[in-house]
Parts: structure tokens; C-alpha cells; sequence
């Protein structure tokens, strides 16, 4: 017969405590796949508390809100990002593993429940929230010395930017270029999409992109266009040692004006039976053979 646990507590070898253990181990490596995008996060449906007359607070122009472990932790560490206050719940601080008193910054324990009213009830935001200062302006000058960027020509969808986003700082492009109209703008649904990318690439919205184009091309980049009946496939249109990609729309592709404007266009040969791909993916796929080529 074993000895009673004389503190009360629970002794080394009791079954749950090696639950709790392995349940916590669990967890971390679930959130961890699912911010790198390798299980979906769940329906927001299943988390909705109540909150369908939830309004959003009106932001100020220079206000941006991020959220999620990951995002808000890359956030934390740009020396470029100027953070303004953290707000987190008791249990996701210990999950951030960052020493809040050395931020210099306010911080507050908060409930989940608080973070809810900012966010909405189906922002997945792990009980951390940073409201932040908009990053820097970026310009296409500074692009020069970079051999590898990607224009999105009016991608509406801020979690196929973000996936985009998490693409191109994997293969090392420079910047992720897009229009100032019908493109998202810096936000939290953007930055967590993005699981911490934003942080990592410029991200430059133009005016006119067929005067960027035309920018880039002074700057001695070779401009490509994805289009799905391209006249030639892509790994063979490369040419020189600086490549602009450029891919359209979730829907219409690219833009009559961006297929006139771009020095070549290109289409993905797929020998299945789908033909098309979702843009974050051809993006992927565009950037790895625009490496390839890079290299040779």
C-alpha cells in the first residue's frame, strides 16, 4: 500500500497530474500547427458567445489591432512596429514567453471576454491582443537590391494575402506589392493570416499599379504575369536576374491594363484535371520556380 501525500498535493506518479501534463503538451502542439497554417483553426460558429449584435469600435487611422500568439509575438519583436499597449489574459502570458516588464510598454491582464468586445466574438485571438501604430511606409526604390517580388494585382481577400504573405517570406522575395484599392489594408485578420509574415516583408500598397510596374521596370525587374491561358509556362519565361510575379484577382485574374503593362504572361501547366488554383497557392508554386530559376 503506498503512503499518503502527507502536503495534501499530487504525488509524481498520480494519473492526473500525467493527464493535465500531456493534455497542456497537446495544446501547445496544436496551437503550433495551426498557426502555421497545418490544421484549420476552428468554425467560427462553434465559438460565437453570444455576440450577435457585436459591433466593431471604430478605429482611428494610425490604430491597428493585432492578435494571436504568434502574430502578436513578431509584433513584439520588429523594432519597427511602435506597440502602444498589450493586453492579455493570465494564461496566454505564460504562453507568450515574453517578460512584459522589460517591453516598456502598458500592459493589462484582461479576460478573454474583454478582448471579445474589441474583436468580435469569432476572432480567434488566443487571449492576447496588441494595439499598435501602423508599420512604416514603404517605397519601390528601396526595392532594388532585391531579386525577387510579388504583385498582387486587386487580391481582395486579406487570408489569401496573408497565406501569400507567409509564401513569400519563406522564399525570400523582397516585398509583396498591391493596389491602395480593392487590396486589404494592414489589420488584425490580415496580420493573423499572415502568422507573424507581416512583421517579416514590406508590404506596399501603390496608387496606379501599371505605374509601378513601369517603375520596376526602370529598376531593371522583369515582370511577369500568371494568367491561366498564358501563351508559354512559366519555367520558361524567366529571364534576367530580377523577377517581379504578378497574379490577379480571386476571380477575373488579371486586369486588362496589368496584362498590357507586364513584359511577359505566364500560365502554371497543371497535367490534372483542375485547371485553376487558388491564388496563395499559385503564388507559392510561382515562387518557388521563380528561386529555381534564381539560382541556375
Amino acid at each position: 500500500m503506498s503512503k499518503d501525500n502527507k502536503s495534501g498535493g499530487k504525488t509524481a506518479t498520480d494519473p492526473s497530474a500525467k493527464d493535465t501534463h500531456y493534455a497542456t503538451l497537446r495544446r501547445a502542439h496544436r496551437d503550433a500547427k495551426r498557426e502555421r497554417g497545418e490544421i484549420p483553426t476552428p468554425q467560427p460558429q462553434k465559438r460565437k458567445r453570444g455576440g450577435d449584435d457585436w459591433k466593431p469600435p471604430a478605429l482611428a487611422p494610425d490604430q491597428v489591432h493585432l492578435y494571436g500568439l504568434h502574430t502578436v509575438r513578431a509584433a513584439l519583436d520588429n523594432p519597427e512596429r511602435k506597440k502602444i499597449k498589450l493586453f492579455v489574459t493570465q494564461n496566454a502570458l505564460a504562453r507568450l514567453e515574453v517578460d512584459v516588464e522589460a517591453l516598456g510598454m502598458p500592459f493589462e491582464i484582461v479576460s478573454p471576454q474583454d478582448i471579445d468586445k474589441v474583436l468580435g466574438p469569432e476572432a480567434i485571438h488566443q487571449g492576447v491582443m496588441l494595439e499598435t501604430r501602423p508599420l512604416p511606409v514603404r517605397r519601390l526604390e528601396a526595392l532594388k537590391d532585391s531579386p525577387l517580388l510579388l504583385v498582387l494585382d486587386q487580391v481582395t481577400d486579406p487570408h489569401n494575402v496573408g497565406a501569400i504573405m507567409r509564401s513569400a517570406v519563406a522564399f525570400n522575395a523582397g516585398a509583396v506589392i498591391t493596389t491602395q484599392r480593392h487590396s486589404p489594408t494592414e489589420s488584425g485578420v490580415l496580420a493573423k493570416s499572415a502568422s507573424g509574415a507581416l512583421e517579416l516583408i514590406p508590404y506596399i500598397q501603390v496608387t496606379n499599379l501599371a505605374d509601378a510596374l513601369g517603375e520596376l521596370h526602370k529598376l531593371g525587374f522583369s515582370t511577369i504575369g500568371l494568367d491561366s491561358e498564358g501563351p508559354a509556362p512559366l519555367e520558361g519565361t524567366f529571364s534576367g536576374g530580377k523577377v517581379a510575379l504578378v497574379l490577379g484577382s480571386e476571380g477575373k485574374g488579371l486586369r486588362q491594363k496589368t496584362r498590357e503593362t507586364v513584359n511577359a504572361l505566364a500560365r502554371l501547366d497543371m497535367p490534372g484535371a483542375i485547371k485553376s488554383l487558388n491564388v496563395s497557392n499559385a503564388a507559392a508554386i510561382a515562387l518557388y520556380a521563380a528561386r529555381l530559376h534564381l539560382k541556375a
